[in-house]
């Protein structure tokens, strides 16, 4: 008798230890991940001029992974299936600002050549170098009107023309940008004709974005292959699930089939991957 009195209270101990521990885990895993992705936010929003509350965002987050696992379980009748749901909704935070900051920045050097051709009239009609790129600032649309108005609010706080330049530049870190700065940074430091040195960057930045949307054109076609067959098998499945749900359903309900599930996402995943390798030329 008392070595079972023994046991049951080692028992309860242990249990208690196993809780106790799980909940400060727990709280630390929470704190932590709400810490990073608060200032992940905060920051990837302010470098795009989006003025969200990061709390807001934690929030919302925070329900559809909560809430996903359940829509999961009604629609597809597998708790599995909605937790690999919340796992990579988890995870596209991440992929989502990068796609936005690339958006970004691929439409700020499309309006480069505008904007330097509009500096360079202004230039040639005898305004100064600040002057010009404010009023191409008013005339342009964001992101590029956003950058340069940040520009020159820095030069009026005190910052040197070359690194209030320079910080455009970290915020935009794009090849043909950085021709811009050498060539502005130059001709301020050295001498020369800036107008006519922004004129021939403008011709170009044009030329090469013009090649870039011939090769866009060009491997458009693989672009649609590679996500067709990436989606293809995806859609045969939930037509074969909504065709014979019995015996489709053993896929989200065995492990047997949850192995399937995994083997062929990593495969589709692979597959897509090499396409867009093939298919994508750096000009």
């Amino acid at each position: 008798m008392g070595d079972v009195m023994l046991a049951m209270v080692l028992a309860f101990v242990s249990v208690t230890v196993l809780v106790w521990s799980a909940k400060h885990l727990g709280e630390s895993l929470a704190k932590r991940y709400r810490e990073t992705f608060t200032t992940s936010a905060s920051t990837n929003l302010a470098d795009m001029f989006l003025f969200i509350e990061p709390g807001q965002l934690f929030l919302l987050n925070v329900l559809t992974l909560v809430s996903v696992p359940f829509f999961g379980r009604l629609f597809f009748g597998s708790w599995v299936v909605g937790i690999l749901l919340s796992v990579l909704l988890a995870l596209l935070p991440r992929y989502l600002y990068r796609y936005l900051h690339q958006r970004r920045r691929r439409r700020f050097v499309h309006q480069l050549p505008d904007a330097l051709n509009m500096i360079a009239a202004s230039m040639q009609a005898g305004a100064n170098v600040t002057n010009a790129i404010e009023f191409m600032a008013d005339e342009m649309d964001a992101p590029i009107k956003q950058e340069f108005q940040l520009f020159l609010r820095e030069q009026r706080l005190g910052v040197e023309f070359n690194t209030a330049l320079d910080n455009v530049y970290k915020r935009i870190p794009e090849s043909e940008f950085q021709l811009v700065v050498a060539g502005m940074q130059i001709s301020r430091d050295v001498g020369g004709n800036l107008a006519e040195v922004l004129v021939r960057l403008s011709e170009t930045l044009r030329k090469k974005i013009e090649m870039e949307g011939k090769i866009t054109s060009l491997t458009s076609q693989g672009k649609m292959q590679g996500i067709v067959m990436t989606l293809l098998p995806v859609a045969i499945g939930f037509t074969l699930y909504h065709m014979e749900p019995v015996s489709m359903g053993r896929i989200l309900t065995e492990p047997v089939g949850w192995a399937v599930i995994a083997v062929s996402s990593l495969l589709l995943f692979g597959g897509y991957m090499t396409i867009k390798k093939i298919i994508t030329i750096d000009v």
